[in-house]
């Protein structure tokens, strides 16, 4: 029963994704994407506190669910293991995006453009330097920037066991990329994390 489910929800998304333009609207909506990547580690592990920290406190019951019904349809044999991790991918990107109150059209294979800013914005955090993005954030942005990556870097080092930490990684990974990209607002997900863990998206 779970791997007809699975199928069935895989080809639907499937359908959405040939028929959208090959270019990501976010960071997320990629394999090479943060939340796609925990996603895999996730699946691997059979552990799902790899990948919880990108779903809003809501959307936490669903996930589960569906990763357990993947783990289980990944037993029947390699074609069942590809559907179900991709189902599981695809509707951990979803719930992710609707935390964020965005819209979710499918997950995009690596290799799939992204805007410049973005992989600028990806490449400091790796190299824990901001230089990969001098000349794409105007100068009078820089000190908010600035400030935002201190964020990041100093809650990078977390405990993946622990919620609350892990989503206040999220929570300045996703302010500092929303900034980058010129989108001051704050992020949704972020505030319900916040109110139901006590402070705690991705992009």
């Amino acid at each position: 029963m779970y791997e007809l489910l699975i199928i069935a929800a895989f080809v639907v998304t499937l359908a959405v994704v040939v028929l959208r333009p090959q270019r990501a609207d976010a960071h997320c909506d990629t394999m090479e994407g943060p939340t796609a990547k925990d996603g895999v580690r996730a699946l691997e592990s059979a552990d799902l506190d790899h990948a919880l920290k990108w779903v809003a406190p809501e959307g936490e019951a669903e996930l589960r669910e569906v990763f357990e019904r993947s783990l289980a349809a990944r037993k029947l044999g390699p074609e069942a293991q590809e559907v179900a991790d991709r189902w599981f991918l695809e509707n951990l990107v979803r719930i992710h995006r609707a935390g964020e109150g965005a819209a979710f059209t499918g997950l995009l294979p690596a290799g799939t453009p992204v805007e410049e800013k973005v992989a600028a914005a990806d490449r400091s955090i790796e190299e824990g330097d901001l230089r990969p993005l001098a000349g794409l954030v105007p100068a009078e942005r820089w000190p908010e920037l600035e400030r935002r990556f201190a964020e990041v870097l100093e809650h990078r080092e977390y405990d993946m066991h622990d919620l609350d930490a892990a989503r206040a990684y999220v929570d300045a990974y996703v302010s500092f990329f929303k900034f980058a990209e010129g989108h001051d607002h704050d992020h949704p997900h972020v505030h319900a994390g916040r109110a139901h863990a006590g402070h705690g998206h991705g992009h």
